[in-house]
């Protein structure tokens, strides 16, 4: 069975996300969106909201599985048998960064390879980061974030 890990923090999820996992699904068996936790940063919304966003998100999609987690994203796909780790790159500044945490991620448990799916050009201007700006300024935020999700901000 080919597992796959999508780690992120959601915070928000946006349609670039959404766009990834579409695209990926046909690729895996079984694909999981993993809620990065890092309990030292504090996120915009809870990780509760962020899983309850991801799964209206994803409720009639039978091969997603929505779960937070904590510590190495590698050992994290351990524990779940995910063998392939899915980044999307939306900019040259993503893929040498993702390049970099690749590399890590192989030299600490090589069997996981990481699969790069690149933004469609629509969506590579949206970052989590920047649709929490706007929305810490109260702008409409409902063009870049799935329309399931809107319910959650």
């Amino acid at each position: 069975m080919k597992i796959a890990l999508f780690p992120g923090s959601f915070d928000p999820v946006t349609k670039a996300h959404v766009d990834i996992v579409k695209r990926s699904i046909g690729l895996f068996d079984k694909v999981y969106i993993g809620i990065g936790v890092n309990s030292s940063k504090a996120g915009f919304l809870s990780v509760e909201t962020r899983e309850k966003m991801l799964r209206a998100v994803f409720e009639h999609e039978p091969k997603i599985h929505v779960i937070a987690y904590e510590g190495l994203t590698v050992s994290f796909c351990q524990s779940i048998g995910a063998t392939y780790m899915i980044r999307g790159i939306r900019t040259v500044s993503d893929f040498e960064y993702e390049k970099a945490i690749a590399q890590m991620n192989h030299a600490l448990v090589p069997d996981i390879e990481s699969i790069f799916i690149v933004s469609k050009p629509g969506y590579s201007s949206i970052s989590s980061t920047i649709v929490r700006e706007i929305m810490r300024h109260n702008g409409d935020v409902a063009q870049f974030i799935p329309k399931e999700a809107l319910a959650y901000l």
